[in-house]
């Protein structure tokens, strides 16, 4: 039994990764229904409003879901929010069993379970749990932290270095390398940088032929999407003509957030707003836009999730905070002696006051060693 129900709660997980990118707030979830060892219902979350994974796996099953097991990659909801319980769904349509991998942290969605259990489904939890946490690390943190997940990229060279002293790092890694990056665009929903990076390197920050190894149970690409790109830039001196403002490789219009320092010249936002970008005053906080108001104001409008991709500073100044969750970071195979490492901006004078990490990934992606990793403590 236990080998049947970890194969059809991995599949439920590798449904949900068909709407990677689309669902925050909200997490991926996938839903399948099995009666008589067959499935004969599959659903996932698509996106936020639309209906949960197991409305459409029960819309699927139809009368076939009366005496199912139901396998969901997170506990059914239990609230009236845009869409009904599911909970409720599924004891209405006489689900006999139901089995989950993670438990929901939502104060609000709480409480599926016992619903369950109170009207005689025979329910479990746990199985797979680590695969599902995972899976929904953004939505879990938002929910325990209170601010959005940040997830700082970077690529080094062997010496520890991001860029030449000009500024220069085009290219550290390798063209594999920068595939594996754009795949993390997809999986948040905003993508960050300091005014700097944007005067000197004018980034795109588009979502353009990601390789999707970040996310091993995905099974087929989902619809890619471009992130909210967030600036910060204390005094408005974003050019309005700059790159992040052009459509999407789709076509699809950019959305740009300006997050400037309260009393930056009035004529600079005005040309920012006719740009396209949405411009927004924030306290200052050491001369700089407080990056607390920038979290807390990104976390209010339901992004959930930051990719950290500005320079050294931008870097050190989270860093330092302790507000870098995860790293994603690229070695490749050079040397460039004096250069501008990972971070800047504090120097700590002992050895002992380095943060460690704790490593969840290491391979090799081309010439380039790609490391993931956590901040322990």
């Amino acid at each position: 039994m236990r080998e049947l129900d970890e194969r059809f709660l991995r599949r439920a997980l590798q449904l949900a990764e068909r709407a990677r990118g689309h669902t925050h707030p909200n997490p991926l979830v996938g839903a399948v229904l099995v009666r008589e060892g067959r499935i004969v219902g599959e659903g996932y979350h698509p996106k936020a409003g639309e209906p949960h994974a197991e409305v459409f796996a029960l819309r699927q099953a139809g009368p076939l879901a009366q005496g199912a097991t139901a396998y969901v990659s997170l506990e059914p909801c239990n609230h009236f929010g845009r869409t009904p319980p599911c909970s409720l769904a599924l004891l209405q349509a006489g689900v006999a069993r139901v089995v989950v991998a993670a438990r929901d942290t939502h104060p609000l969605a709480q409480g599926g379970l016992e619903r369950l259990r109170a009207a005689g489904v025979a329910v479990e939890a746990g199985l797979l749990e680590r695969e599902a946490r995972e899976q929904n690390e953004v939505f879990f943190h938002a929910h325990k932290a209170g601010r959005p997940f940040v997830l700082l990229k970077s690529a080094l060279t062997l010496d520890g270095k991001v860029a030449a002293l000009s500024g220069d790092a085009r290219w550290v890694s390798s063209e594999e390398s920068r595939r594996v990056a754009q795949a993390y665009r997809q999986g948040l929903p905003a993508v960050m940088v300091g005014v700097g990076t944007v005067l000197r390197d004018d980034p795109w920050l588009t979502v353009r032929e990601p390789d999707f190894r970040p996310f091993p149970l995905m099974l087929e690409p989902p619809p890619l999407r471009d992130p909210v790109k967030v600036v910060l830039d204390t005094e408005a001196r974003t050019p309005p003509h700059a790159r992040l403002f052009q459509p999407g490789p789709r076509g699809e219009p950019a959305r740009v957030y300006v997050l400037v320092g309260q009393g930056a010249p009035g004529e600079r936002l005005r040309a920012l707003e006719a740009a396209g970008a949405r411009v927004v005053e924030l306290p200052r906080e050491g001369g700089r836009v407080s990056l607390e108001g920038a979290l807390a104001f990104l976390l209010e409008e339901g992004l959930d999730g930051v990719l950290l991709e500005g320079g050294p500073r931008l870097a050190g100044a989270f860093w330092q905070r302790g507000w870098v969750d995860k790293l994603a970071l690229f070695l490749a195979p050079k040397l460039l002696g004096e250069g501008r490492g990972l971070m800047e901006g504090f120097a700590p004078e002992r050895m002992a006051e380095a943060k460690g990490l704790r490593l969840a990934r290491k391979e090799w992606i081309g010439e380039d060693l790609w490391l993931e990793a956590y901040p322990e403590g």
